[in-house]
């Protein structure tokens, strides 16, 4: 049996001991054995930042690592590896950048901080020489980072296409298979574990935001800022839109997708498009398939064609996976030579695309007053704005209040063209409500 006792460890700092950073220390302190032999050499955790230090833990921790002063770990010139699980932007970003400026390497599954700073972060790092690991921040378990800034780095990628939040995919599973409405799956989703008491980053789209900015600045070398993408959440969606999709042979998915159209022939780059919305996409397909809290992401690269990758996006296995993972990474370069530098260049944004340019496939659904000619009447506003109908369903006729609603599909037309039609249709007096717009994205 090999022995690393006369070998110098890596220390390592942990700052945040909850799930995740529980996660990683129980490896650390329970696997030190596999870990060296991974690395060559030990990997020991030298300290680990709590708020509370009181606090009971399911872990015995020796005596003196936890601290609730973060210069403890940022000062201390033995510790080589800086571990942040904390989440949330402040004091996070402060903790990284302390890090990478006082000479440390970084691993992270912050995917807001590497969403709002990450370029500044990656050129601090490179400019130490430094790496800067971050591979738990999208898609825990699942392997994208990597595979978009090592393994296709030769690709020039034309499209993201991503179900990257798994509570909000879990949610729309058990609406789309087990006729749950929105409050009790989400309330399901919460005593599971899989959502938060506030779960407004998860169904508002702004935890897909965060990570579909990392991938499209990775994927385009270009950065993509939050604020850059659009975004609608999962919350007005009801029970008929799964029915109706259902029965156009669609799944609803909350989707986050970033594309970039073809440059000018000197080969410059596109403009880019971002969104994260709910969306009809075909039930046959592979996105289409991926249900429950898994998440997966398809890239589509000038050399590969069309790669997806599938599995658990989130929770403490999979994503101490992918932090332990970087951090054996970021050990082994210590013990055979000077560290990569990280991984790509991410510039300064270039052109964005606002929503009002997307141009797809539309499912609109609407209450309608239950008479001859209503139908006309919707048909020429849509006529007037270019829009074309590909398929009408009437269903959930109201004798009694003289009402039904029809679910009506529209061939490719431009996102600006039909919220200008929904504002004209909603006006007409035979329009009681119009119930749901939904992206069809083939």
């Amino acid at each position: 049996m090999n022995s690393f006792s006369d070998n110098k460890p890596v220390n390592v700092g942990l700052l945040g001991l909850g799930v995740v950073g529980g996660g990683v220390a129980e490896a650390l302190l329970e696997q030190p054995h596999a870990i060296a032999g991974q690395v060559g050499r030990p990997v020991h955790l030298k300290k680990a930042l709590v708020r509370d230090p009181s606090r009971n833990r399911d872990l015995f921790l020796p005596p003196g690592v936890i601290t609730t002063n973060p210069e403890d770990i940022l000062a201390d010139p033995e510790i080589s590896v800086v571990v942040e699980v904390i989440g949330g932007e402040d004091p996070a970003a402060r903790y990284l950048e302390g890090a990478l400026a006082g000479g440390k390497h970084v691993v992270t599954a912050n995917k807001e901080v590497m969403a709002k700073r990450g370029p500044e972060l990656l050129s601090l790092a490179r400019e130490n020489g430094l790496n800067l690991l971050y591979e738990a921040s999208v898609g825990g378990g699942i392997p994208i980072i990597g595979c978009l800034s090592r393994e296709l780095a030769a690709n020039r990628f034309r499209s993201v296409r991503s179900i990257i939040n798994g509570t909000t995919n879990y949610i729309l599973t058990r609406m789309a298979n087990d006729h749950t409405d929105f409050s009790l799956a989400l309330a399901e989703a919460q005593e599971r574990g899989y959502a938060e008491a506030d779960p407004t980053n998860d169904v508002e789209g702004y935890d897909a935001v965060y990570k579909l900015s990392i991938l499209a600045g990775l994927a385009f070398q270009r950065r993509v800022a939050p604020q850059d993408i659009y975004r609608e959440g999962i919350g007005r969606l009801q029970l008929q839109d799964f029915r109706y999709a259902h029965e156009l042979g669609y799944a609803i998915k909350s989707l986050a997708i970033a594309t970039r159209e073809d440059g000018a022939d000197n080969g410059a780059d596109g403009a880019i498009q971002a969104r994260v919305y709910p969306a009809l996409i075909p039930q046959d397909t592979m996105l289409g398939k991926v249900d429950g809290v898994y998440n997966a992401v398809e890239v589509e690269g000038s050399l590969c064609g069309q790669v997806l990758i599938h599995g658990r996006g989130a929770g403490r296995g999979p994503t101490t996976s992918a932090v332990v993972g970087d951090l054996i990474e970021i050990a082994r370069n210590l013990q055979t030579g000077p560290c990569p530098l990280p991984a790509g260049t991410i510039e300064e944004s270039g052109s964005i695309r606002s929503i009002d340019d997307l141009v797809c496939k539309y499912f609109l659904r609407l209450n309608i007053a239950d008479r001859p000619g209503v139908l006309a009447q919707i048909a020429r506003i849509l006529g007037e704005q270019d829009i074309s109908i590909a398929s009408v369903l009437q269903k959930d006729a109201d004798p009694a209040a003289q009402t039904a609603e029809i679910v009506i599909t529209t061939h490719p037309a431009r996102e600006s063209s039909v919220q200008k039609s929904l504002k004209l249709a909603a006006e007409l007096e035979v329009v009681q409500e119009i119930n749901s717009l939904l992206r069809i994205e083939d």
